[in-house]
C-alpha cells in the first residue's frame, strides 16, 4: 500500500524525523484556513499517488491565505497522469539551500535492503541514475544489523556529502531506517530531503510504500488505506479474502498457486494476439482450497467485471484433488445461477484429474468447455472473448 505525502509526512513526525507542518485541505476554503493558521509562505500540494505533481502544476508557492485559496482551487480536480486531485496539502514553507536524495527499499533480486542516496536531489532519481549514475550511492544494508548511527555515516560519505554535513545527515537516515522497519515498509523515499538556511536538515517530502503482508501487526495502518479510491472489484475481493489483482483485458482468469496464475496471464496474453489483442482481465489466486464459495466468490468478482468476456479456470490439483475443484465449479455455477452468463474455459490436471473431468463432463454445463491442455484452454478463452 502506498500512502500519500501527508500520511508519510505524519509518519516521519512519529518517529523523529524532522519535517515541517502541514495540514490538509479538501476545499479552497479550508485550504486558505490552513494558510493562515500556518502563516507566512505555504506551499500548496497536490495528494495523489504519482510522481510528477509540479510539471503538472499540482504544486504551487503562496504567499498569503488568498494564494493559497486560489492555489488550492487550480489544483483540486487536477488530473495528473490519470489521478485526479481531491485533496491537498498546506505545508509551511523553507528557506531551501540545498537539496538531496535519500531511500531505502527492499532489494529482492539480492534478498536484502538497499539504501540509495545523492548529494543532488530534487529530481527524478531515474533520471539522475541513468544520466549521473556516479552521483547515486547504492549501498547494500544488512536486514540483521541495519542502519544505526555508523552506516548512516557509511552511506553518506558514499553519497557525496561533504564531511560538516554528515553528521547532520547521518541520524536523518537512522530515523528514516526506523520507520521503514517499524511499520514494515518496503520503500521509505525521501526527495529532496533539504538543508535549510537556518541550517537544518528536514524530509521535504516524503514516499512510503508498506507491505500488506505485515498488516496484521499494524491494525492502525487500515485507516490509511483510500478506500474511495480503491477499485470496488478489487475492494470486494479484499472482503471476501481473494488474492484479486484487476487488469485491463478480457478474459478473467482463475488458479491455484501464484505461479500458476502468472503462467497462465503469459499464455493467455501470448494466445490473445492471435485473436485481435485479446488480454487477462485479472489476477486471481484461489490458493490451495477450491471449496464452491471460495469458486463462487473467484466467479462472482470476475464476472462483475463488464470487460470480461470469458473466463479461463486453469487448475492443477495438488493437496486440493481435481474432483474437489470440479465438484466446486459445479456448485458454484449453481449458486451464481443467472449471473453467471459468460463462457469459462476449464483446464484440470494433477491429482484426481479424470475423475474432476467426469464431473464436469456429466454436468454438462453450457457455459463450461473442457481444455486438455493449458495452451488449448488459453486460446479457447481467447478466442471465446474476441466473439
Amino acid at each position: 500500500m502506498d500512502l500519500y505525502e501527508y500520511q508519510a509526512r505524519d509518519m516521519f513526525e512519529s518517529y523523529g524525523v524532522p519535517v515541517l507542518p502541514g495540514i490538509i485541505a479538501d476545499t479552497p476554503a479550508e485550504a486558505r484556513a490552513a494558510a493562515e493558521k500556518l502563516g507566512g509562505v505555504v506551499v500548496v500540494k497536490a495528494q495523489v499517488k504519482v510522481g510528477g505533481r509540479g510539471k503538472a502544476g499540482g504544486v504551487k508557492v503562496a504567499k498569503n491565505p488568498d494564494e493559497a485559496e486560489a492555489a488550492a482551487e487550480a489544483i483540486l480536480g487536477l488530473d495528473i497522469k490519470g489521478h485526479v486531485v481531491k485533496r491537498v496539502m498546506i505545508a509551511a514553507g523553507a528557506r531551501i539551500k540545498e537539496e538531496y536524495y535519500f531511500s531505502v527499499l527492499l532489494d529482492r533480486a539480492n534478498r536484502s535492503y538497499l539504501s540509495l542516496s545523492s548529494f543532488e536531489g530534487g529530481m527524478e532519481i531515474e533520471q539522475l541514475a541513468e544520466e549521473r549514475p556516479e552521483a547515486l550511492a547504492r549501498i547494500e544494508v544488512n536486514p540483521i544489523s541495519g542502519i544505526d548511527l555508523a552506516k548512516a555515516k557509511e552511506i553518506a560519505v558514499a553519497a557525496k556529502f561533504p564531511a560538516e554535513l554528515i553528521d547532520k545527515v547521518a541520524p536523518v537516515m537512522v530515523k528514516l531506517y526506523e520507520v521503514y522497519t517499524g511499520e514494515d515498509a518496503t520503500l521509505v523515499e525521501v526527495n529532496p530531503l533539504v538543508l535549510t538556511e537556518e541550517g537544518d536538515i528536514v524530509a521535504l517530502d516524503g514516499k512510503v510504500s508498506l507491505d500488506e503482508n505485515a498488516a496484521f501487526r499494524h491494525p492502525n495502518h487500515e485507516a490509511l488505506e483510500d478506500k474511495a479510491a480503491a477499485d470496488p472489484l478489487e475492494a470486494k475481493a479484499k472482503a471476501m479474502d481473494l488474492n484479486y489483482v484487476k487488469l485491463d483485458g478480457q478474459v478473467g482468469i482463475i488458479g491455484n498457486g501464484a505461479g500458476l496464475v502468472m503462467s497462465t496471464l503469459d499464455v493467455v496474453a501470448y494466445a490473445g494476439e492471435k485473436h485481435g489483442g485479446v488480454k487477462p482481465a485479472n489476477f486471481l489466486d484461489i490458493g490451495g482450497g477450491a471449496s464452491a464459495e471460495v469458486m463462487a466468490n473467484g466467479l462472482e468478482v470476475i464476472l462483475g467485471d463488464s470487460q470480461v468476456k470469458s473466463v479461463f479456470v486453469n487448475v492443477f490439483g495438488g493437496i486440493t484433488a481435481c474432483d474437489a475443484v470440479a465438484n466446486g465449479i459445479v456448485a458454484a455455477l449453481e449458486i451464481l445461477g443467472s449471473s453467471a452468463s459468460k463462457p469459462l474455459v476449464v483446464r484440470l490436471d494433477g491429482n484426481n484429474v479424470e475423475e474432476g473431468r467426469r464431473i464436469l463432463a456429466e454436468a454438462n454445463h453450457p457455459l463450461v468447455t473442457l481444455a486438455a491442455g493449458m495452451d488449448e484452454g488459453a486460446d479457447k478463452a481467447a478466442e471465446l472473448a474476441a466473439k
